[in-house]
């Protein structure tokens, strides 16, 4: 009865509350290892409609609990039609050949390659309707005085494939990930591309090209890493960062000033807002005589439009505009908007257009983050009216605002971060501190100034005002990260343990007096489970041709070089520093190239690589009890030896073998009884 009761009391807040349950939606659906099928949408309906009826019938007490249930079944059927409306042309096989296409998008991989995404792709030899509607292709070697433009058509000579898998069971999944951009081939050139046509006049490529044109020019009056960071702050392009300064801003916590999020749109919108207000001020007339504050609001909306449409309209971004609308609309009305309602809002707007989003950190860190800081302000807000609270003085409040929101934010990304990136930096506070005002206060109103002055063709003045203030950022960057013990390394937490973060948070937030307690039993479970979390023992590629053993001192790997993005992820979930090479060198695998072996006590495994590998198979089944192959298996298998050839690995994908009380076990990435839309598709 007392459950009821308090269920009652949160029907008015259930907009807070929606976006929990449709989340458990969408999780839902991608927790699932069928495709859900038309008697599974069908049921799901008539539960919706239950709902209905229960909430229509008895708005109270079972009112809630039906409206729940109606979000958790809105989340799952928006996340089934999502997944099947971007449904494309996945390659099934490994191409080699030409390639050509349309630029649509450009940026860098983890070898710090430019990397283009095409459109309007051809392939020779390929039928129309399997050729990817989408194709992203990494440029190696000497590219000569290649400049490739958004709109662009180009061709070149690559190696392409479908996307693969996690590159171990129960990884980041990037075939998932591609299926939802409509990415159905990737792959890499080692020869010069060719650019066939200018760039093309459709609209739908206006505002890249536009933000390419910008990215240039700013590059140009300022370059260097500084330019490439202004380049990225105005427009989201990182293509010229380089990776060394990447890492060093991940290092020190400050990666979060090249995400066009809240912190930008929020000081950009804010600084058009006061600026539009003063301005408007001067003229008197005006001032007493028109709703200043009003058409200041309107303003600071048009630059927040202008500014998703330049940024690329990432999850973060969105998030941010849909904030800082919500509050501007509200001034509109001479309403608060700086609530979690607006919070709330925003969260299923994003969750509705891109259900996919849930499961990828920007959102994660994104929400947590902006949650955080509302509620905490809130509390402090409610404080400060106290009679008996004691005030800072003005001077003060700013400084105490900056530590206050770094200190939270930190605190509410700090687990998602290292559960996706696997680091945690000990000293982002300060380096927030020393960055984030100048940030606000000169960097943000130089970029605002530079877009005005760029009317007159006067931007470099702007630009090259920001110079110094950005390098600051960078010094700070590089010195923080380059401290003893500045970043720590961490495991990967067990599957479990994001989830119950995020449901721990957000009732934290909206629980309250003693039921907040039910969140302290959460968190301590979710330590716990993430420092007794179990790596496996063994990992093995998708292709055969890396294997990592976990041995006292760390991961060691069968070579120092080759599969080096599964080589840094083993060891990066491994909570390891060391680079392949460093984990190649640790004791553990002894032989030559082309035939390591590596002898555990319960296990002794042997790993054929190179040409001819499949001729020395007999052999190395005498040597041991298993035999990682990396090319296709030819003639039958000796008996008494199990082997895991090419053909075994591109139907399971990478694999993990543990130790059980009945010997060893092999665990696929992708089982046989896991049938999904992107995994159907190779």
């Amino acid at each position: 009865m007392k459950l009821l009761i308090r269920i009652e009391e949160e029907r008015g807040r259930f907009l807070i509350w929606a976006p929990l349950f449709f989340g458990a939606g969408i999780g839902l659906y991608f927790a699932q290892s069928q495709e859900p099928n038309i008697i599974t949408y069908t049921v799901l309906v008539l539960l919706g409609l239950a709902g209905l009826v229960g909430v229509w019938l008895w708005p109270w007490g079972i009112g809630p609990l039906a409206r729940a249930l109606i979000c958790v079944v809105l989340g799952f059927c928006v996340a089934g039609a999502r997944a099947h409306w971007v449904a494309g042309p996945v390659l099934d096989f490994r191409y080699y050949g030409p390639v050509e296409g349309r630029i649509v998008a450009m940026d860098r991989s983890q070898s710090d390659a430019v990397r283009l995404t095409m459109d309007q792709v051809r392939l020779n030899d390929v039928a129309p309707w399997k050729v990817p509607d989408r194709v992203r292709v990494s440029l190696h070697g000497d590219q000569g005085y290649l400049d490739p433009a958004i709109g662009q058509r180009i061709a070149l000579t690559a190696h392409l494939s479908g996307p693969n898998g996690p590159v171990e069971p129960g990884g980041f999944d990037f075939q998932r990930m591609a299926w939802f951009r409509g990415i159905g081939a990737v792959g890499y050139t080692r020869t010069p591309a060719l650019l066939l046509l200018p760039p093309t006049s459709e609209i739908s490529l206006a505002v890249a090209r536009l933000r390419q044109k910008i990215a240039n020019r700013v590059r140009a009056v300022l370059p260097g890493e500084s330019g490439g960071f202004a380049a990225t702050i105005t427009t989201g392009d990182r293509s010229s960062m380089d990776r060394a300064t990447i890492e060093a801003l991940r290092g020190s916590n400050l990666a979060h000033l090249l995400a066009i999020s809240g912190l930008h749109m929020g000081l950009l919108t804010g600084f058009v807002f006061q600026a539009m207000r003063v301005l408007m001020g001067l003229w008197p007339r005006l001032a007493l005589n028109a709703p200043v504050k009003k058409l200041a609001a309107v303003t600071a909306i048009g630059a927040g439009v202008f500014y998703l449409a330049l940024s690329g309209g990432s999850v973060a971004t969105m998030r941010a505009f849909i904030m800082v609308t919500t509050m501007f609309v509200a001034i509109l009305f001479d309403r608060h908007a700086l609530t979690l309602r607006a919070v709330a809002m925003a969260a299923l707007i994003v969750l509705v257009l891109t259900p996919e989003a849930l499961t990828e950190p920007g959102f994660q860190m994104s929400f947590a983050a902006t949650a955080a800081l509302v509620s905490v302000f809130a509390w402090l807000r409610d404080r400060s009216r106290s009679e008996t609270a004691r005030r800072l003085p003005g001077w003060a409040r700013p400084i105490a605002a900056v530590v206050i929101s770094s200190a939270v934010a930190g605190l509410a990304t700090a687990p998602i971060g290292a559960a996706h990136f696997n680091q945690v930096s000990h000293y982002g506070l300060v380096a927030n501190l020393l960055s984030v005002p100048i940030m606000g206060a000169v960097i943000m109103p130089l970029a605002v100034l530079a877009a005005l002055l760029s009317i007159f063709r006067l931007e470099a003045l702007a630009l090259w005002l920001m110079d110094y203030p950005i390098r600051w950022i960078l010094w700070v960057a590089e010195t923080v990260s380059s401290l003893d013990g500045a970043v720590g390394k961490v495991p990967s937490p067990p599957s479990l343990v994001l989830p119950l973060l995020a449901v721990s948070g957000i009732l934290l937030i909206l629980l309250r007096g003693r039921e907040k307690w039910v969140t302290v039993f959460l968190f301590v479970f979710m330590a716990f489970s993430w420092a007794k979390v179990d790596r496996p023992e063994i990992l093995i590629s998708e292709t055969g041709g890396l294997v990592g053993v976990l041995t006292d001192q760390g991961r060691t790997l069968s070579k120092p070089r080759g599969e080096g993005f599964a080589a840094r992820s083993w060891l990066e979930n491994d909570g390891d520093p060391a680079s392949q090479k460093a984990a190649a060198e640790r004791a553990g695998f002894l032989g030559q190239k082309g035939k390591m072996q590596i002898d555990l006590s319960w296990l002794s495994l042997v790993h054929l690589t190179g040409r001819g590998a499949e001729t020395r198979l007999t052999q190395a089944c005498s040597n041991g009890d298993l035999v990682v192959l990396s090319a296709w298996r030819k003639g039958d298998i000796p008996d008494g030896c199990d082997v895991l050839d090419r053909e075994f690995l591109a139907k399971s994908g990478a694999v993990a073998i543990r130790t059980t009380s009945e010997g060893w076990r092999v665990i696929p990435s992708r089982p046989d009884d896991v049938s999904r839309l992107w995994t159907r598709a190779r």
